[in-house]
């Protein structure tokens, strides 16, 4: 789905002006055809604004200023997008200013092509989650099971947040048995998913064709339930937690999800993750996956449960953490990453015949980011993978290590919402500004 754009001009442009408008809209039409559908244009006097995402402006003039009757009230945001580069102009900013402080109006700015193609894809989500968009949980008693004395903390799990991100997105999260899927995924035939295999076939070490064939049979079971539901982008299950109704664990279901199905996933049916990333990757199109974060500020209450002794030597610990989920780095899909391998599992609550996912995202400058649990604030944290440490016999055999750009990791610390967080490639805070511009989120940047 592309962002509607409604080009709105100023009805007392003269002949020269009108000239360039046109000009301007056709050169924008050509730049964004893949992010945006271009509406009939209308004038600033007589708008209807039905169907609209935005109010496209590709001229302003200085005739802007006497049109408060016209302006005032608007609903529907105004993007401004009048330089020959598919930019705001500088010459713009004093209207810019002036719709927003005198007027109250949401404008949207951007001053490079790429938060200019941001904001569309943002907008473009926006409306697709409106629009019968969902979300697919696989679940059946969620807290109740392994690890109840840490899983029956989650807020995810509460009526109250699937209501929260329905009314704050419209799009309506879907709940299915985990263990039904599983039950269906163990009747197919060992040669349906031996063909399916032989057709994408992935890394893997140490993994006899059995337990492969398991992770792929849970695969063509998910896309079974999806196809049925119909309208799914995201889709998660209570792996850990109700590990026994499985006889393996979604990893590599998850992968293929969005290298064959582009559907984006969360473990642990962390639906407050799901939307999160659902809304970073709609907008930024940039590698990310989830992960558990451990601060070295934490010390040993993080250390016991990754069953290691000590934090790796580093000169400011507290501004580093590790990343760390089911054994390793945590799950991503092999296009994102610069290692990729299929493991046996490492986790002792899950199946012995299960699977993992061992990989590496390119070390360098990365951004956390999570929406809170309120729908109305994102957490921004400027970082970089430092590296990766291995500790044997741990349930951490390759994690990633994180540096914070923050001067202290006590703001850190202070401002995490939850143990997931999703690590962006890349330093993009800005685009993730412009990100929150169009859903009217508070942005929390350290």
């Amino acid at each position: 789905m592309k962002a509607k754009l409604l080009p709105v001009q100023i009805k007392e442009t003269n002949a020269q002006e009108r000239e360039t408008f046109e000009a301007q809209l056709a050169q924008l039409g050509q730049m964004y055809a893949n992010e945006a559908e271009f509406l009939p244009v209308q004038t600033l006097d007589a708008l209807d604004t039905t169907g609209a995402d935005a109010l496209l402006f590709p001229q302003l003039v200085g005739a802007v200023f006497s049109h408060e009757q016209d302006l005032a009230g608007l609903k529907v945001p105004l993007l401004v997008l009048t330089s020959g580069f598919g930019t705001v102009e500088m010459w713009d900013w004093e209207i810019v200013a002036y719709l927003r402080e005198r007027l109250g109006l949401q404008v949207l700015s951007p001053y490079n092509e790429e938060m200019a193609r941001v904001i569309l894809r943002a907008l473009a989500a926006k409306r697709d989650m409106r629009a019968g968009a969902k979300f697919l949980t696989f679940q059946d008693t969620p807290g109740d099971g392994m690890q109840a004395n840490i899983f029956k903390r989650f807020y995810w799990w509460e009526k109250e947040a699937t209501q929260q991100i329905e009314q704050a997105f419209g799009l309506k999260l879907v709940y299915r048995s985990w263990k039904e899927v599983n039950e269906a995924a163990q009747r197919i035939p060992d040669d349906q998913a031996e063909a399916l295999w032989r057709q994408r076939e992935v890394p893997t070490e140490g993994l006899p064709l059995k337990d492969i064939l398991l992770a792929v049979k849970l695969y063509m079971a998910v896309r079974q339930v999806m196809d049925e539901v119909g309208g799914v982008v995201g889709v998660g299950s209570n792996c850990l937690n109700e590990s026994f109704h499985s006889l393996t664990t979604p990893c590599l279901a998850w992968d293929w999800m969005f290298e064959y199905d582009h559907i984006i996933w969360a473990c642990e049916g962390d639906t407050l993750t799901l939307i999160s990333k659902y809304l970073f990757y709609s907008a930024l199109r940039r590698p990310m996956m989830m992960t558990n974060i451990y601060p070295f500020l934490m010390g040993m209450a993080a250390l016991k449960h990754e069953k290691i002794d000590e934090f790796p030597q580093v000169e400011d610990p507290d501004r580093h953490a590790l990343g760390v989920h089911c054994g390793y780095f945590g799950l991503a899909p092999r296009s994102f990453c610069t290692h990729w391998t299929l493991r046996p599992k490492v986790l002792e609550i899950v199946s012995p015949n299960a699977v993992v996912i061992d990989c590496r995202m390119k070390e360098g400058p990365v951004t956390l980011a999570k929406l809170h649990a309120d729908m109305k604030k994102l957490t921004v944290i400027r970082a970089a993978i430092a590296g990766y440490v291995q500790y044997e016999g741990s349930d951490c055999r390759n994690g990633a290590l994180l540096r914070y750009e923050h001067d202290s990791g006590h703001g850190v610390m202070e401002s995490l919402s939850s143990h997931h967080q999703i690590i962006i490639q890349g330093e993009v805070a800005p685009l993730l500004n412009q990100l929150a511009k169009v859903y009217g989120f508070e942005v929390e940047l350290l």
